[in-house]
């Protein structure tokens, strides 16, 4: 789960978006795409977890989780948790597909780095109409990952080929293939200047004790980094 907190770390506040779609505060948005994130490790989501991955406190989520239950966004079983409806998840899926678009286009046509893409993204995912989406996954070729990795989501919503297990977890010795990245945005540019990227084969050739640093071999050469970091990173499984 702590990386799937940091995934909603620059959340902003109360903007609107028009165009034919339904009006959403962001505020429920940000709701919306933390049951999403939580809800791919497991379906019930609790509202001390929405709590702690928001930094809001449990009455402020007990009245939004009410309010998203009534507009058909999610299922609410009083001491069990939430459970996103079909359309729950459609448009939280639409918001991460809206977001990972704008941070493909920012950092392959505008040479954007990883953390300017993503924290413009926060604020055009907002503005973001179907049409207009669209038209930009058109205009990119069809990308199925984000820059720093994370598959983006269907026009339904729906999203596979998220990778769970963290490079933190390997052993000397052992080799792998990077996935994903969390989205934070100190991490993204510590990893940027190391030149780690998704997609890139790896090999742990050290790895210091009690959460020391890790050297890794790649073919660019041997680069070291904190343990951290490492726990930050998705492999393959």
């Amino acid at each position: 789960m702590q990386g799937k907190r940091q995934v909603l770390c620059s959340i902003k506040n109360f903007s609107y978006r028009k165009w034919g779609r339904e009006i959403m505060t962001s505020g429920k948005e940000d709701y919306l795409k933390a049951i999403y994130i939580i809800s791919e490790d497991h379906e019930l989501v609790s509202n001390k977890e929405l709590s702690d991955m928001l930094h809001v406190s449990p009455p402020s989520v007990s009245e939004m989780i009410m309010k998203l239950q009534k507009e058909g966004y999610v299922d609410y079983t009083a001491y069990k948790g939430s459970k996103m409806t079909r359309k729950g998840r459609r448009e939280a899926g639409k918001l991460f597909r809206f977001h990972a678009l704008w941070e493909v286009f920012l950092v392959e046509k505008l040479h954007f780095s990883w953390s300017e893409a993503h924290e413009q993204a926060d604020g055009l995912e907002h503005q973001t109409s179907d049409m207009l989406a669209e038209r930009l996954d058109e205009f990119l070729g069809h990308p199925e990952h984000c820059p720093h990795g994370d598959p983006i989501p269907k026009a339904d919503g729906s999203r596979k080929g998220l990778t769970f297990r963290t490079l933190s977890g390997l052993a000397e010795g052992d080799s792998t293939t990077i996935r994903r990245i969390v989205e934070d945005y100190s991490l993204m540019d510590y990893l940027q200047e190391k030149g780690i990227h998704p997609d890139m084969r790896v090999t742990v050739k050290e790895k210091e004790p009690y959460e020391g640093p890790i050297l890794l071999a790649t073919e660019a050469g041997d680069i070291s980094l904190s343990y951290k970091a490492v726990e930050q990173i998705f492999v393959d499984e």
